[in-house]
């Protein structure tokens, strides 16, 4: 079961001027459910995404890279659910290739005006044919307010559809945020097997969209973490419509571009962290807090070390509060000149480490009870700068084998 995590109202997400979906089942790798998914944008957006670093990247990601950074202005996506298209070498580039000219045949643009994504099983050969025969039914499903139906399309392992939708004003003008995304396992994005989108019919000068992008990936998918895995499909698009009718943000440090960008983070974030809440067999949702670090890059090194570790994860799954797993990772996190002589832990409320030995009024009954707690913050003070950071995970529990010994069956 998700931790804290419902399946989103389909009427609270708002639709995006100039952005529709449509979903059909195609049979991709199991037959009844919906796995292909389109969504149509409107001429004049601008589309940013940021992918994996991976250096063994997926068919799909490669065209998307090439495809964005091309002449032609994206006016649709494809997703498939089901098989990854990575690991397949020049067939899978022509397969990812030979569904954007089928959909484009049918919208009439040109196939480099198409971004294609899968998610699925790795080094299978995409099923082409068969997503090709879905295009028709997903292009007639067509509609703005088919958020929810697209999040439940892309879900792999995943147990709940993540969504996500804001809206404020800017210049006496509705903007409306609306993304989806999925993944529950192999989650370590590392952007610059998850996916995510989030439109906008903010009007952003384009030169700006990939910074924000970026920017949001930075404060939400790249801060989460299920089990270390850095996928071979991790990508996240943002795409911006520029049909809400305000002045054009052309800077961030505005006040609306301030609002606009914080808007983009939160809704980036909570799908994120919704990833997490969904992770396979997770029992808790972790959340791991570094302060007084020198840089973020160190901060993220002992944070990253700290939910990477299966021995804590365990511990997690267990409310075992055996919290020298903790300082142990702290420890290899890789800062060389770390003193932890000044290192503090903190378990939620409670002082468990002071300087860095346990507190002698900690008592394990305080840690414990802290851990049977379905959300959990671990702090720690590196009493070395003032930079502070958070990264998101969840514990591991015996259903994340079983999820994945079986996953091909």
């Amino acid at each position: 079961m998700p931790v804290n995590l419902q399946a989103p109202d389909p009427q609270s997400l708002y639709a995006v001027r100039g952005v529709e979906l449509g979903i059909a089942m195609a049979g991709v790798r199991k037959a009844n459910r919906r796995d292909l998914t389109v969504v149509t944008i409107a001429p004049g957006s601008t589309v940013a995404g940021v992918f994996t670093r991976n250096r063994f990247c997926a068919a799909p990601v490669q065209l998307c890279r090439t495809h964005l950074a091309s002449s032609s202005a994206p006016r649709a996506i494809v997703i498939n659910t089901g098989n990854a298209n990575a690991g397949t070498g020049e067939d899978g580039l022509a397969r990812a290739f030979a569904t954007c000219s089928a959909l484009a045949g049918h919208l009439k643009i040109a196939p480099e005006q198409v971004l294609p994504f899968s998610t699925g099983v790795i080094m299978e050969s995409l099923p082409v044919d068969r997503i090709v025969a879905g295009m028709p039914a997903a292009i007639a499903d067509l509609r703005a307010d088919h958020w929810a139906e697209a999040a439940e399309a892309i879900m792999t392992t995943d147990t709940v559809p993540k969504a996500a939708s804001a809206q404020l004003l800017i210049g006496g003008r509705t903007v409306t945020i609306t993304g989806i995304s999925k993944g529950a396992g192999m989650i370590r994005p590392n952007m610059a097997t998850m996916l995510g989108f989030v439109a906008t019919d903010a009007v952003i000068a384009p030169a700006l969209v990939q910074a924000l992008v970026t920017d949001a990936a930075d404060q939400s998918f790249n801060r989460i973490t299920i089990d270390g895995d850095t996928s071979t499909n991790d990508s996240f698009l943002l795409i911006a419509t520029g049909l809400a009718g305000h002045a054009e943000i052309t800077q961030f440090e505005s006040g609306d571009g301030r609002r606009l960008r914080d808007a983009v983070v939160a809704v980036a974030r909570q799908l994120a962290q919704a990833i997490v809440r969904d992770g396979e067999g997770a029992t808790k949702f972790i959340s791991v807090q570094i302060d007084g670090g020198k840089t973020e890059a160190e901060c993220r090194q002992a944070a990253y070390a700290i939910a990477h570790s299966p021995l804590v994860k365990t511990a997690f799954f267990a409310s075992d509060p055996n919290l020298g797993r903790i300082l142990a990772a702290v420890g290899y996190a890789g800062i060389d000149d770390l003193d932890q002589t000044k290192i503090d832990l903190f378990l939620d409320d409670v002082a468990v480490v002071q300087n860095g030995g346990r507190l002698a009024t900690y008592r394990e009954e305080d840690g414990a009870r802290v851990m049977k707690q379905s959300e959990i913050t671990v702090r720690i003070d590196l009493h070395r700068g003032a930079v502070s950071t958070t990264v998101w995970t969840c514990d591991l529990s015996y259903d994340y084998v079983k999820i994945n010994a079986d996953y091909r069956s």
